[in-house]
């Protein structure tokens, strides 16, 4: 079997394999083509891959005549109309909210597997994609935070007197918030986080944050470990709760959203014009609309002296490290779907493989896309 390594669109800085991920997978006795030049933005020359035995660099129109295709983004639209039945192509095309996509590859035929619909289960954590990427975004958030803020992150003793400690307020405890809090702390600010998932408060309290609680969230045994939607009663106490905090704050840390589903507003404008002048809020959120009101996918605001950030592509700021860590989720997951002979082998008895496949020969495997994007069509 033929593995193709896709070059990353202009703006990815990331590749889905570092050429000591390709070595790993001569174990698997396939044969790995390279796209030229796949690897140039992650500091990965052609060369590094020939010496690890990747095999040869290929063009992209050979790329995607490979049996499985391998990258971060899928192709374009325009690439996707020359593919085959029956080929596999993996990357991370959050099929939670691109319907279009997923329909797509089922029209074709293609079997499809998305990296970031890998189940959130201990035994899949070695290939989580979404937990590596937000292990990056959630310290390149606060690194951030703390370049454009005016003001120092720890307390200083100086001769010109004593400079206090900035605050900083994490909403959202996932693996990003986690990772934010951590390295806030480790700056010496001082830290609050909110989560909806009570389970987050020994782990926000673990890091030295103080946790800010809101009574009566919905847990759901079911969401395997994401956030869920929360009665409009909740919501109106974490709106009051998150806003008095989010005043005195000097740093927001947004990290909150829910799959499949646009993020929740937990910043609005009027909290915005009461922040101290200088504050600045970094809006992971913003590609699925943002925890901010005022947030603009991909754009630097100022909004009453309050700098508002609006970024979803951190991971790629940090191509070498993000990409190491994304090549070794792929190859953990190349293991279970490639037999012994090199060839493609799908246990649907798995659960990480049939979650983590969208489409198969015309039809939608995985049962949480189904149940999000073609709920109605089967009632």
């Amino acid at each position: 079997m033929t593995i193709g390594l896709l070059k990353e669109p202009d703006y990815e800085n990331r590749v889905a394999l570092l050429p000591e991920s390709t070595k790993a997978l001569k174990d698997l006795h396939v044969t790995v083509w390279i796209e030229k030049d796949a690897g140039a933005k992650a500091f990965a020359s052609n060369d590094s891959y020939r010496e690890q035995g990747a095999g040869e660099i290929k063009n992209r129109k050979e790329i995607l005549s490979a049996d499985l295709i391998l990258g971060i983004h899928p192709p374009s639209d325009e690439e996707m109309k020359g593919l085959k039945a029956n080929q596999v192509i993996m990357c991370a095309f959050q099929p939670l909210s691109n319907k279009a996509l997923v329909e797509q590859f089922m029209t074709l035929k293609v079997t499809s597997f998305s990296m970031d619909n890998v189940p959130r289960t201990t035994r899949a954590q070695s290939m989580d994609v979404l937990s590596s990427m937000a292990t990056v975004v959630g310290y390149k958030a606060v690194l951030m935070a703390a370049t454009q803020s005016p003001r120092f992150f720890p307390m200083f003793m100086t001769a010109a007197g004593s400079i206090i400690p900035s605050k900083v307020l994490i909403l959202g405890a996932g693996v990003a918030g986690l990772q934010a809090i951590a390295t806030a702390k480790r700056l010496g600010a001082v830290v609050e986080a909110f989560d909806v998932r009570t389970a987050a408060e020994e782990e926000v309290r673990s890091l030295g944050a103080k946790f800010v609680k809101v009574e009566g969230a919905k847990d759901d045994a079911e969401a395997g470990g994401y956030a869920v939607e929360q009665s409009d009663e909740y919501k109106a106490k974490q709106q009051a709760l998150i806003q008095e905090h989010a005043k005195k704050a000097n740093i927001i840390i947004c990290t909150a959203q829910i799959p499949g589903r646009k993020a929740p507003v937990l910043i609005t404008k009027e909290t915005v014009a009461a922040m101290p002048p200088g504050a600045v809020i970094v809006d992971l959120a913003a590609s699925t609309g943002g925890n901010c009101e005022l947030t603009k996918n991909g754009e630097v605001i100022q909004v009453h002296d309050v700098s508002i950030i609006g970024r979803s592509d951190l991971a790629s700021t940090l191509p070498m490290d993000a990409s190491k860590m994304y090549g070794k989720n792929m190859v953990n997951f190349l293991k279970l779907i490639i037999n012994g002979e090199g060839e493609l082998h799908l246990n649907w008895e798995d659960d990480i493989v049939a979650n983590t496949c969208v489409t198969h020969q015309g039809e939608v495997k995985s049962e949480r896309v189904k149940n999000i994007l073609f709920k109605e069509e089967t009632t």
